[in-house]
């Protein structure tokens, strides 16, 4: 019988890359964000019941590296990485300077999977799935396991791949740039590799083998941009293939996380603000799956597993009664204690407060104020903060050139997302390395919504305090051009996805502020999306945006900041918005609808503006394909920054110049 015993947990912020129309380029996975927190992490045993003492366990299995634009081969170790003197580090990033101006832009567009098992690394060379020798990783000498070609995609690419314990088979996962649809195949490991299965709509996937070494793959399967199945299957002599559980909750969705031990499967079943976790003994994958916490609304919690004990995280601040295995010991996670003392690294999305960077190659992150760019030398990233119209404090990571003189004449591109719980995105990106580079500031505004300050900073944000949002975000603007950062005639603001519901709604309450927007796969049309249950992520989002079929008071409120129901005579930034044909996160037809309204409203208002008005220019550029996790091209980055300087009234040839060295035009 189960024992239960009652875990005392410390509040945290926690948060996960919820997959709605917040979804940005990377993907699910959970490693991504251990590197950076790890060193903020306390734990304190808390005895719970007894300890598995006779069970072996499994050999740790390396994680899945994605990387846009480096091989991870070279690369240490997080927390070997955070060790190393910074000097040696430079010498690394000059490394990655030296290839990046080396890098076209076909190679730049790719993500690569890349993973490291035995003594093997299995990553994409051209269109194949290879693996080659660990110290001949970086030869060229590589096996082919399989072609892409066969499936007959239109540029397939590997965004994921997973070695069976015994590296008796591999599985990949393959989509192409035009849709998030993903095919799992699975490769067995021979002298002639061949494909032994291929599952489509696969979502999130692990190995694990049982009692008898037979290696089992569990996966989810996603439906209309659902995942509400999980599978498990076995291949050779003893094929099979089941489901064995399915969510019926149409607001919660389920991802599959392998401990960073190898030795359990959690099964996470969330929504925006609800978790519930089931264990799968990794050594018993057959026996039904323990449940952790049944789902508390507003509990969130996460698990993790290092010699034999479990180590659970959760936002919860009071006495909470989590069933556990007879085995498991449990601990209590505080995060304001000496940070040697945590015995390994958790992969786990906690962002300490107050802890804001500007991430520019591999491993890179800014911490304090001043820092200078490993890469250029030349550039600045500075923390500042604005108060909003409720004394709130709002951070902002601005970023400019260290040499740059009378700021206040400088043009300024400002960027926010502030959803979900999502922190706002500041990785590497070559077009905003270029635009320093020619002058410009980039600033980044953490407004509430996001995920920056915890929990409290999300919830104060959602539902009936999205105008929180726009306030942090008007209060960022103005308080930059009161510090002497550019003007507004030379500000451009941009935003991608659910940001676009904040950047709408300054371009209708405040678009004095602004000369320009850009926008790609914006969501501006609130209402109607979230009062139509058909489209795939309503039902899932009630708790982000609230519900306006139900609830009038949701429906008035969103009302009052939707960027469609807004729209007025008057005078608008220009504003260039970038959509995709068959976005389903994101439907074409409420930017459409946008579009339109803006076009009849600016046009009203030019009626009465006199001779010499300058009417703004507005373009919806949709482009086919209905993938929302979307890849950079050089297409979209050189109509963007056309658009950005055309608008700003400012030279573009040495921008294009420069472009060039990342670029293959």
């Amino acid at each position: 019988m189960q024992q239960k015993s009652k875990l005392f947990l410390q509040a945290l912020k926690y948060s996960i890359p919820h997959l709605g129309k917040c979804m940005q380029k990377e993907h699910l996975n959970h490693c991504n964000f251990a590197d950076r927190y790890y060193h903020r992490i306390k734990l304190k045993k808390y005895h719970l019941t007894k300890c598995l003492q006779n069970k072996p366990s499994i050999s740790e299995l390396a994680r899945n590296i994605p990387s846009r634009n480096f091989s991870c081969k070279n690369f240490l170790s997080s927390k070997q990485e955070n060790e190393k003197p910074l000097s040696e580090n430079m010498d690394a990033f000059e490394k990655v300077r030296a290839k990046l101006e080396t890098q076209p832009q076909e190679e730049y567009e790719i993500i690569n999977a890349e993973i490291k098992h035995g003594g093997f690394v299995y990553y994409q060379e051209g269109c194949c799935l290879v693996r080659s020798k660990d110290e001949e990783a970086d030869n060229d000498n590589y096996e082919v396991l399989f072609n892409l070609e066969e499936l007959k995609l239109e540029q397939p690419f590997i965004d994921c791949i997973r070695v069976a314990p015994d590296e008796k088979y591999v599985a990949a996962k393959i989509r192409t740039e035009d849709s998030e649809a993903s095919t799992c195949i699975v490769v067995k490991l021979s002298d002639q590799p061949v494909m032994e299965a291929s599952f489509p709509n696969v979502s999130s996937f692990e190995w694990v083998k049982d009692e008898e070494d037979e290696d089992v793959l569990f996966y989810t399967f996603q439906r209309n941009l659902r995942c509400h199945d999980v599978y498990r299957a076995t291949f050779g002599d003893n094929k099979r293939n089941e489901r064995f559980y399915t969510e019926k909750d149409p607001s919660f969705f389920v991802f599959l996380y392998l401990t960073k031990d190898s030795r359990f499967l959690t099964m996470n079943i969330m929504s925006k603000t609800t978790s519930e976790v089931w264990l799968i003994d990794g050594l018993s994958p057959w026996d039904p799956p323990v449940l952790i916490q049944k789902r508390i609304h507003g509990v969130l919690y996460y698990v993790e597993h290092r010699d034999d004990e479990l180590y659970i995280l959760t936002n919860v601040g009071e006495p909470t009664e989590f069933k556990l295995p007879p085995w498991a010991c449990g601990f209590i996670i505080d995060t304001n204690s000496d940070p040697k003392n945590c015995p390994f690294q958790l992969c786990s999305p906690i962002r300490p407060p107050k802890y804001y960077t500007y991430k520019f190659a591999e491993g890179k992150l800014f911490e304090e104020t001043g820092h200078e760019d490993p890469i250029t030398k030349t550039s600045r990233v500075l923390r500042m903060e604005a108060k909003s119209k409720d004394g709130k404090l709002v951070p902002m990571t601005v970023f400019h050139k260290t040499d740059s003189e009378d700021l206040q004449k400088k043009p300024l591109l400002v960027q926010v997302y502030g959803a979900y719980g999502m922190d706002l995105k500041m990785n590497f990106r070559p077009e905003r390395r270029v635009l320093v580079d020619d002058g410009w500031i980039l600033a980044y505004c953490h407004v509430r919504g996001g995920g920056e300050l915890g929990l409290q900073w999300h919830a104060d944000g959602r539902l009936t305090k999205k105008l929180n949002g726009l306030a942090d975000l008007e209060a960022c603007i103005k308080t930059l051009h009161d510090q002497g950062f550019s003007q507004p005639s030379l500000t451009a603001l941009t935003a991608f996805s659910a940001g676009g519901v904040l950047v709408g709604a300054l371009c209708n309450s405040s678009p004095e502020l602004l000369r320009a927007v850009t926008l790609e796969a914006p969501f501006l049309d609130v209402l109607n999306t979230m009062m139509d249950t058909t489209l795939p992520l309503t039902l899932e989002e009630l708790e982000e945006w609230g519900n306006p079929s139900s609830d009038e008071n949701h429906k008035n409120y969103i009302k009052r900041y939707c960027p469609c129901q807004n729209i007025k005579p008057q005078h608008y930034p220009s504003i260039h918005i970038t959509a995709y044909e068959n976005d389903e996160r994101v439907p074409l037809k409420g930017i459409i609808n946008y579009t339109e309204k803006l076009k009849e409203a600016i046009a009203e208002h030019a009626k009465d503006s006199g001779e010499g008005y300058q009417v703004p220019n507005i373009i919806l550029d949709i482009q086919p394909g209905g993938n929302h996790v979307i890849e950079d091209s050089h297409k979209k980055i050189t109509a963007q920054i056309k658009f950005l300087y055309e608008e700003l009234g400012l030279d573009s040839t040495s921008v294009f110049d420069n472009l060039k060295k990342y670029l293959k035009f």
